[in-house]
């Protein structure tokens, strides 16, 4: 009598490996098939790498009235200073692809299908090699340079409205910020802080634009992005660089209402007005 074998479960039971068994699976297939499969699993590999490009979004914002991770925004010492009810913010981009912080090419076409984002080949943001302490290094600098400006023109500016600054010490400092793009909002900052007059009156007003120490206010990039962050935050109005203006017109969210500024007297005037309900008055961005 033949008998038939039945393996013992408690046994080993020899299996084929997985490259056998991966083998295995493809045998057979058409070779379409196996193109195809192939170019999608290149697709996913590509879109994983990092990508030539930066991607920008709209970055936190700042009162410069208030405080930054427990100190003053704008501490002044040695003269009388005045509170504002309202919020004065400096506005930024968050920056993906540049050193230090890679984006991948997924990343990269995300942003261009999404009008929240902006994307730009990294040539156009940072020195090809250039690496992450050297580009940390660069912003910290550009923030130094503009807060000295800014501090240079507030004082200036306030002892023209009278005030008496003589003796003033004046240190500025935000957490995590780099660039010169907020140098306006801390020179007008500084000036609020020192002028008697509650010039905002409760309103939220941000703005952007560099600043040197004649208080003449210089182009930024990302604005859209800024205006975007601005009205996320509750700004009602912004303070928008003239040499700006082409790239305001046609992308100012609803709600947020700019006004063209040359100078930091442009941008005082400006504050004022609002404060007193007369913004509407105030010059808007025009195109050309």
């Amino acid at each position: 009598m033949s008998h038939t074998q039945i393996p013992d479960p408690a046994q080993d039971v020899a299996r084929p490996g997985p490259l056998r068994r991966l083998a295995a699976h493809w045998r057979g297939r058409p070779f379409g098939f196996t193109v195809g499969a192939l170019a999608v699993l290149l697709g996913a590999v590509i879109l994983l790498m990092p990508s030539a490009y930066v991607v920008e979004t709209p970055g936190p914002t700042q009162d410069v009235l208030g405080d930054s991770g427990g100190r003053k925004v704008i501490d002044v010492s040695g003269v009388r200073t005045h509170k504002d009810s309202g919020r004065l913010l400096l506005v930024t981009v968050n920056a993906a692809g540049v050193p230090g912080y890679p984006v991948s090419n997924a990343e990269a076409l995300w942003g261009w299908a999404d009008p929240r984002m902006l994307v730009m080949p990294q040539e156009a943001v940072f020195p090809p090699g250039q690496t992450s302490e050297e580009y940390q290094r660069e912003s910290q600098q550009e923030m130094t340079s503009s807060q000295d400006a800014a501090v240079t023109a507030g004082l200036d500016y306030a002892a023209k409205l009278g005030v008496d600054v003589k003796g003033a010490k004046v240190t500025m400092h935000v957490d995590d910020i780099g660039g010169p793009s907020a140098g306006m909002m801390y020179a007008l900052g500084l000036v609020d802080m020192l002028t008697p007059a509650e010039e905002s009156a409760k309103t939220t007003v941000a703005g952007t634009g560099t600043i040197d120490d004649e208080g003449e206010v210089g182009a930024i990039g990302g604005i859209d992005l800024k205006m975007l962050g601005a009205q996320r935050d509750g700004a009602t109005w912004f303070l928008a660089p003239s040499a700006n203006c082409d790239e305001v017109v046609g992308h100012v969210p609803e709600g947020l209402r700019d006004v063209r500024v040359s100078t930091l007297d442009d941008a005082y005037r400006a504050l004022v007005a609002i404060g007193e309900g007369r913004g509407d008055a105030l010059p808007r961005c025009t195109a050309g």
